[in-house]
């Protein structure tokens, strides 16, 4: 009979070793899970996603399960280093790969990607039954890579620039979701939509130029919401869209990441693919309301919702959350321009319900926001802080400039 306590000890061990020092799907440290069947260890979270994998992968609690001598030899054989080896042999560039704090249906995806539909081994057999299946892959090419999406909904294999799905969208101007065609091909690097089933003419081009696209669940109020922003007139546009099935979801997230790419290679073709894999998806530094008043400070204070990018250096403001247009932006530069933010009393005259004030100074105007508790000010301090110790870029000078000339 196997020994609890000496089997405990060499699992243990295991779990001690470089490879498996973090979870073999999302990075987590300390995992305490593992799949007996894969020879893997995972975190707690990544592990109900396995459970989900009998046929491929069954999983047990390192330190509360009974554990066989030929289940533990199993696991010293393998580990986290070896399967990423088989499974994660070829993934290309652009294929996202989840972090511990992203959320469910991303993880979900890559874990069923890697290990049930073996996407990423190199079995080109695989592929070739793909075609042959009910799920009719998609191939995306990228120049340097080939991306093998699978499936349930329309796709023209013969072309293969063409990335084509029914997504729900959100109205514009109200809540309603509606049911909307998108578009997405290399060949112009645009993503289209389209009103109806049978437009010919789609509703909006947007160029891979400025698009980014990020996972925003809980704002949409879907496990698979993903907001899409791109520069429209030189303000920032939002189309909130979800798709019941998450494969769905995730591959055109993906396919956009690999036109991304596509149009990020033809524009600097001297550059390498880690130059330009930051730029493929650019994730909110961060996000909430804050109070604001005008620019002569005398103004009403009037409730904002926030989003501070790194990437693009632009603090920006709407109503609410799932507005479409933004009410305006900030640019951030640098201390040695001039740009600076600072804690502040929160005393005010004008109408504020906050009391936890922030003052964010630039050349030309000093801006006064409040937020509601002390956590949410020094979140905010500390995100603007970082902003303005990063360096500037040509690029950033460049949005600085435009976006002085577009007030």
């Amino acid at each position: 009979m196997a020994s609890l306590e000496r089997n405990n000890k060499i699992l243990l061990e295991l779990m001690r070793q470089p490879g498996n020092k973090v979870c073999a799907d999302c990075g987590a440290p300390e995992p305490d899970w593992a799949s007996y069947t894969l020879g893997i260890f995972v975190c707690l979270n990544c592990s109900g996603m396995h459970r989900n994998l009998p046929a491929v992968s069954r999983v047990k609690s390192v330190r509360l399960d009974l554990w066989e001598d030929s289940l533990v030899e199993f696991m010293r054989e393998k580990g986290n280093s070896a399967a990423k080896a088989t499974f994660e042999k070829c993934v290309p560039a652009f294929f996202y790969r989840p972090q511990q704090k992203d959320c469910i249906v991303l993880k979900d995806q890559w874990i069923r990607a890697k290990y049930e539909r073996r996407e990423f081994t190199g079995e080109k057999t695989y592929f070739q039954q793909g075609y042959c299946s009910g799920n009719n892959p998609s191939v995306i090419q990228t120049g340097r890579y080939t991306c093998f999406l699978y499936q349930s909904y329309s796709f023209d294999v013969s072309d293969p620039d063409l990335f084509e799905s029914t997504l729900m969208k959100k109205g514009k101007d109200n809540k309603q979701f509606l049911k909307r065609n998108f578009l997405l091909s290399q060949k112009d690097f645009t993503l289209r939509y389209f009103t109806k089933e049978d437009s010919k003419v789609p509703k909006a081009v947007i160029s891979m130029k400025d698009l980014n696209a990020v996972f925003q669940q809980e704002k949409i109020g879907h496990a698979h919401g993903l907001q899409i922003s791109y520069l429209q007139d030189e303000r920032m546009r939002n189309l909130f869209v979800y798709h019941e099935k998450g494969q769905v979801i995730v591959s055109l997230f993906n396919a956009i990441r690999a036109t991304r790419l596509a149009y990020l290679q033809k524009k600097h073709p001297t550059l390498q693919d880690s130059d330009f894999i930051p730029q493929l998806t650019k994730h909110c530094l961060k996000e909430g309301y804050m109070e604001k008043t005008g620019p002569t400070q005398r103004e009403p204070f009037k409730k904002r919702w926030f989003t501070l990018c790194s990437m693009n250096r632009k603090l920006l403001y709407f109503k609410t959350p799932l507005d479409a247009t933004e009410r305006g932006a900030v640019f951030i530069g640098t201390e040695s321009h001039s740009y600076s933010v600072s804690e502040s009393s929160g005393k005010t005259s004008r109408g504020g319900r906050w009391r936890c004030g922030i003052t964010l100074q630039t050349p030309g105007r000093q801006f006064v926001f409040q937020c509601e508790q002390e956590q949410e000010q020094r979140e905010w301090l500390e995100a603007l802080r970082r902003v303005i110790a990063q360096p500037m870029t040509p690029e950033d000078y460049a949005n600085e400039a435009n976006l002085i000339r577009g007030k």
